[in-house]
């Protein structure tokens, strides 16, 4: 194991120390592969699923695996066809058994630190489906809460900005402008300092780079 692998592995231990003070579970898993294996496991069959933007679900390949699995009811926003089914899907969504999402940042203490543009990923990890399965790449994790609204707005922010072909300054500049304008992604700024229900969230801590 290479030391940035073991730095990882040390810190997550960390971590999860902490999550476990807030009411969550975490996992580490050293590899995209484990994790997609961690986060499929934690859903059973006859369960219905749903997820919220991410680009590090995307990535493990979790999505994919979620598409193909038989067994499960998977609320898809792919398969819209207007504004009108995405919106319903979103509301679906609110009823799943389990819902997977990342995070734009989470913290040593184990916060994890959300901005979102329509509200629905992260209105969906504060209250709704029984089960929220958080997947994060260790190159999110931060010292503090501040650190992690910088990270998510000046990092995650113009990326995902770039990424949808958003008409914002950060997507020109790279650097938040704090701007209001009707393409903001940036409208809901959500801090998780606890879990009400024991065990609710889960996050599994990932060895490599994941998402933006």
């Amino acid at each position: 194991m290479n030391p940035k692998k073991t730095y990882y592995e040390r810190q997550a231990s960390t971590m999860i120390k902490n999550l476990i003070k807030r009411n969550m579970e975490g996992f580490y898993c050293a590899t995209i592969a484990e994790a997609r294996e961690k986060a499929l496991s934690l859903i059973a069959p006859g369960e219905t699923v749903s997820f919220g933007g991410s680009m590090t679900i995307e990535e493990c390949g979790i999505l994919d695996a979620l598409r193909e699995r038989e067994d499960i009811t998977l609320y898809d926003r792919a398969m819209a066809n207007n504004a009108e089914e995405m919106s319903e899907i979103f509301r679906q969504a609110f009823s799943a058994d389990s819902y997977l999402m990342s995070a734009n940042a989470i913290t040593l203490d184990g916060e994890l630190v959300n901005i979102d543009g329509n509200g629905n990923r992260v209105a969906a990890l504060i209250f709704g489906p029984k089960q929220v399965i958080v997947v994060v790449g260790m190159n999110k994790v931060v010292a503090t809460e501040e650190d992690a609204i910088h990270r998510a707005r000046n990092m995650a922010a113009p990326a995902n900005c770039v990424r949808l072909s958003k008409n914002t300054p950060c997507a020109t500049t790279g650097k938040c402008a704090d701007c209001m304008g009707g393409e903001t992604i940036c409208c809901h700024t959500v801090v998780t300092r606890r879990s009400r229900d024991a065990g609710r969230i889960k996050v599994i801590l990932v060895g490599e780079e994941l998402g933006y």
